[in-house]
């Protein structure tokens, strides 16, 4: 990076002040410290998480991250915030269900990842969860392949996928209700297993809580358990696995 920015300003292609921006460690706009070394640290930009930032704040933000990388995500975001975004910012997507606003890096064939993401909802009322983990993942340059309204009440329509899900480099499996799913699938495949628990269903649900028990005190091995409705960590540990499970396979 640092050799590609000195030929840049050598050739004349970029200027002394674009070249100090891209070395800088971070972008201080007084209200937020835009981190330009995350990327080199931890394989993946910064992410920006929209909730209790304005419209404002946001475009600032992500025109920051814009000069150091092409893969932008922004979180929880409400259609009319993400709409104000846009009108500035026109070539980012934005998936109302869930919530994200986007733009996926572009990809060489040898950048792209080997394999897939398999993405598991329960019911349909878990998409929203399940989608901000699917796009999380494709956004940080994994494949994904998405199995929805798959839950243990009607258990024949998961089983009609398994060897396409036991295939997968690693599954996220987004539950609510009893968050059972998790511990089926965890029994059906010799991959890792991130289980996403919801904050839906009855009374007795307590918004996630009981679906997050479950998924912790799950007797099959190899699962691992994030946050009620927190599809983004889902996905995010999902395109980590991926990445690593890649770079096993370059090196051997």
């Amino acid at each position: 990076m640092l050799d590609h920015i000195l030929q840049q300003v050598q050739q004349g292609q970029l200027s002394i002040e674009e070249a100090k921006q891209r070395l800088a460690a971070f972008d201080d706009l007084g209200f937020a410290k835009v981190d330009y070394h995350r990327k080199k640290r931890q394989g993946f930009p910064e992410i920006v998480f929209g909730e209790g930032k304005t419209a404002e704040q946001i475009i600032a933000i992500v025109r920051s991250l814009q000069t150091s990388t092409e893969q932008l995500l922004c979180t929880r975001m409400s259609a009319d915030k993400a709409q104000q975004v846009q009108q500035a910012i026109p070539e980012l997507e934005y998936n109302e269900t869930a919530r994200l606003l986007y733009k996926k890096a572009d990809l060489s064939e040898q950048e792209q990842l080997k394999g897939y993401v398999a993405v598991l909802a329960a019911g349909t009322s878990d998409l929203a969860v399940a989608e901000e983990a699917a796009i999380t993942a494709e956004v940080l340059g994994s494949n994904v392949r998405r199995f929805y309204d798959v839950g243990v009440a009607g258990i024949h329509r998961l089983l009609h996928h398994a060897e396409e899900i036991q295939q997968a480099v690693v599954s996220v499996v987004v539950a609510g209700m009893e968050g059972a799913l998790p511990s089926v699938v965890g029994g059906l495949v010799a991959h890792p297993v991130i289980a996403v628990p919801t904050s839906i269903g009855y009374g007795a649900n307590f918004q996630g809580l009981s679906a997050l028990l479950t998924m912790l005190n799950s007797c099959a091995s190899g699962i691992s358990v994030v946050n009620i409705d927190n599809g983004f960590g889902g996905g995010y540990n999902a395109a980590l696995i991926h990445r690593l499970a890649n770079k096993g396979v370059s090196e051997a």
